[in-house]
This record gives structure tokens, C-alpha cells and sequence, in this order.
């Protein structure tokens, strides 16, 4: 199976111009994309250990962040997407509703209108809600949460201890937990990212 072809319930498919900007020319399947974005996300992770990554909450460090995580895998890593997609904000709101939601999170943070896990939890939701990318959104913020909650002296997530990238009960578990905050009901999202 190719490219695109055979991704995880609930991920959104690429479209022909955005898997054209794949730089390593000798992927031809998912699995083989799946392994090679884990070893550019794993070169993000040493970055991170060894870099001062400034303010988080700061658009900046968000698309940098993309970037580390997938600049040898699309041209496109760090940008903001340009299409439509089936779920996200609509491209041209994605600065805006970025910007409103890193506003929100220092505010929560600072007035501690939330406890630390809230605050992430909504942080996460949001961000993953908005889509600002066209791939790797899930991933990125499930990093950026991570860091947010480092930051704010919390404990990094556990996200169920499983693989939320490939198919399977974890990944169905995340994804209910993400349409109950669709609803406003965080308790699942909560539970999920502590088991």
C-alpha cells in the first residue's frame, strides 16, 4: 500500500501535493513513512535535551518545534497548512486561533485557573482542534503539552502508555477522549493522559 493510503482511523489523510513534498525519495509505504517520521521525531527529542528552547507558548517555538520534528521528512514542516481538512480551523484562522489559545494557556498558567493537568489538557485539545499542520499534528502536541507542563513544573503525560500513531484500542481510547472535549467533557482526556 502507498503512501496516504493506509493511515490510522481518525488521522487525516495527506492530499497528492503534500505527499509530493516528501524529501526521502525511497519511502513508498506507510509503515516505512511512520518509521522515518519516529527517527526525525527522536533527532527532535535530542534538540530538545540540548537546546534552550525559549518560551514555549510562543508561536515561534510552535512552528519550530513542527519543524525539528519533520524537516527531513516534508518540505512543508514548520508551515502552517494551506488546505482545507477535516477537521481543523479554516487555513487562513490558523495564526489567529493559535495566537488566541497560547494567549489562553499563559493566562490559565499564570492565574492558575485551572490546575496544571486542566490547563494541558485544554492546551492539548485546542491545539490539536485548530490542526495547524498538515501532518504530525497529534504528535506535535502531545510534545509541545509535555513541555508546557515541564515548564510549569508538572509532570510530563503518560498518553496511555501506547502507540497513538498506528490503529488500535489506545488510539480509539484518545480519540473518544478528544470528541468528549469536543463537548466541553474533559474528565476522559484527563483520565487518559495519567493512565
Amino acid at each position: 500500500m502507498g503512501i496516504g493510503s493506509d493511515h490510522a482511523p481518525g488521522a487525516t489523510p495527506l492530499d497528492l501535493n503534500e505527499i509530493d513534498s516528501l524529501l526521502p525519495s525511497h519511502i513508498t509505504t506507510q509503515e516505512q513513512l511512520n518509521e522515518w517520521e519516529q527517527t526525525n521525531i527522536a533527532r527532535a527529542h535530542l534538540w530538545l535535551a540540548s537546546a534552550r528552547a525559549g518560551d514555549v507558548l510562543s508561536e515561534t517555538f510552535v512552528r519550530e518545534l513542527h519543524r525539528r520534528m519533520f524537516d527531513e521528512t516534508w518540505r512543508w514542516a514548520g508551515m502552517f497548512r494551506k488546505t482545507e481538512r477535516n477537521l481543523g480551523v479554516a487555513p487562513e484562522q490558523i495564526a489567529l486561533q493559535l495566537r488566541d489559545l497560547l494567549e489562553d494557556a499563559r493566562y490559565w498558567l499564570q492565574h492558575q485557573t485551572h490546575s496544571i493537568d486542566e490547563a494541558a489538557v485544554r492546551f492539548h485539545h485546542r491545539l490539536v482542534s485548530i490542526h495547524p499542520f498538515a501532518n504530525g499534528n497529534g504528535r506535535h502536541a502531545r510534545l509541545i503539552t509535555d513541555l508546557m507542563l515541564a515548564r510549569a513544573g508538572g509532570a510530563a503525560f503518560t498518553w496511555g502508555r501506547s502507540d497513538l500513531v498506528h490503529a488500535g484500542q489506545a488510539r480509539d481510547n484518545y480519540l473518544a477522549a478528544l470528541r468528549a472535549a469536543d463537548a466541553g467533557d474533559f474528565s476522559l482526556l484527563l483520565d487518559f493522559v495519567r493512565t
